[in-house]
């Protein structure tokens, strides 16, 4: 085939290559979009499951989100820093953040090794700052100087 003999141009065709070019960049931005502001989604989850167990007292359970390990009742000396009783003082109903009747979470960010997320307790106007480990999604409290901004669009 020579240029003098090229096939007529198909403008229906031409369109259809230009719309699908469109719908695909289109599809890569906004799943490129939706990563970003999910990226964090795993880690407010682990915190959100972790808030619902102290909601509905089941402490152990709670603890075993906390430690990211469901089988610590068999090797309680992995835990000596910080044991079983030690955490029920710190959230169980004699805490600092009483007896949890409602959470939600706010927001989170990424920080080093970890992500912080903001959680609203009982609708008190202080919220409590929980740290995730990223390697193994062990929870803590993050320092209690930290002031996150869930309202920015890098906050989430």
């Amino acid at each position: 085939m020579s240029l003098l003999n090229a096939p007529e141009y198909d403008e229906k065709r031409a369109k259809r290559r230009i719309l699908l070019v469109w719908a695909g960049i289109t599809i890569v931005i906004v799943l490129l979009a939706a990563a970003w502001f999910l990226r964090n989604w795993t880690y407010e989850r682990t915190v959100d499951q972790f808030f619902v167990q102290l909601e509905q007292k089941d402490y152990e359970r709670a603890f075993a989100i906390f430690t990211a390990d469901p089988e610590w009742k068999s090797h309680p000396q992995k835990y000596a820093q910080y044991p079983y009783g030690q955490f029920y003082l710190d959230w169980g109903p004699s805490g600092d953040w009483g007896v949890i009747r409602s959470h939600h979470v706010d927001c989170a960010a990424r920080t080093g090794t970890g992500v912080i997320v903001r959680v609203t307790v009982n609708g008190r106007p202080e919220p409590a700052y929980i740290w995730v480990e990223k390697k193994d999604r062990t929870l803590g409290v993050a320092p209690s100087h930290l002031q996150l901004q869930c309202g920015s669009l890098f906050a989430r």
